[in-house]
């Protein structure tokens, strides 16, 4: 195996552990709403101590608030439907394009 196909080989596991802890962590989120009772569920929080769900209906506000929030604190948030997180698209344009000002002056 020469270095080219070892690198795609590793790449292959590391993407497969990703999907299957992905696929565990979305099963444990699921898990915690259904256990909870049907009148205390809302389908979103943290599972596993620290990842991120939500499972509701996305809303535009909601999406805009976690993707597209240039004034917003934090360059990663919750993902808009889902486990896990998702990058602020405006912090990160926000952030680039104060630095590509900034190096210009």
């Amino acid at each position: 195996m020469d270095r080219k196909d070892h690198r795609e080989h590793k790449r292959r596991g590391i993407r497969t552990v990703t999907r299957l802890l992905t696929v565990l962590l979305f099963v444990a989120a699921v898990r915690k709403e259904l256990r909870t009772p049907a009148d205390q569920r809302t389908w979103n929080g943290v599972v596993a101590g620290f990842v991120p769900y939500d499972f509701r209906w996305p809303t535009v506000a909601r999406l805009r608030e976690r993707m597209w929030d240039p004034d917003g604190a934090h360059l990663i948030s919750p993902r808009v439907f889902g486990v896990g997180w998702t990058v602020n698209a405006g912090r990160l344009t926000r952030l680039v394009r104060d630095r590509v000002s900034s190096g210009a002056s």
